[in-house]
């Protein structure tokens, strides 16, 4: 597993001990079991982002601060120049970019997504989240996965969608793709 991954694990750690909960409690309180909980925490296993952002809510933290280790700053506004958005690694082939990782008490998380190509017959990684979730292509296709549909997307297109339907994105065409997603909280 990457470092980040280690040090998002072990600020977790840290915060669910400081709230005095349990790892079972901490479990429950995301409705999964105590083994999964605990290979997330001693980073044997990779953190959904959907994970990250309950138990973000759950201890009362900015998901920056579990990213990053450093908590929002910015009240009024968040600049983010062309490229310089937060890098947050979270699967293999995705390359995500936080665009207001610095602002307090975000309702919204905007990122630019870069996902790689992959065979046809090698479906994506499937999550489900709270929220609502809207994509639009910047560059190239992006096959959407949600539910038992696949939707094809093109530069231009976007889509609005209830999240905690499973689903996942991959780039057609042969080629990389990127969009951008919004995340309501």
């Amino acid at each position: 597993m990457s470092n980040q991954i280690n040090l998002i694990a072990a600020r977790i750690k840290e915060l669910r001990e400081i709230w005095e909960f349990s790892q079972q409690e901490m479990a429950e309180k995301l409705n999964i079991s105590a083994e999964t909980y605990i290979a997330y925490e001693n980073a044997e296993h990779d953190f959904p982002v959907s994970v990250l952002y309950e138990i973000a809510s759950i201890l009362n933290v900015d998901l920056t601060e579990l990213l990053t280790g450093n908590s929002p700053k910015l009240a009024d506004y968040c600049h983010v120049k062309k490229g310089k958005g937060l890098k947050v690694d979270r699967y293999e082939g995705y390359d995500f970019q936080s665009l207001a990782y610095n602002f307090v008490h975000r309702k919204i998380e905007p990122m630019i997504v870069t996902v790689d190509p992959e065979p046809e017959e090698v479906a994506p990684h499937l999550v489900s989240h709270e929220g609502q979730e809207f994509n639009y292509v910047l560059e190239g296709q992006v096959v959407v996965y949600m539910g038992s549909h696949k939707i094809l997307l093109e530069e231009g297109d976007s889509l609005y969608f209830d999240p905690n339907i499973l689903h996942g994105q991959k780039a057609a065409g042969g080629k990389p793709a990127k969009f951008l997603t919004v995340i309501l909280l």
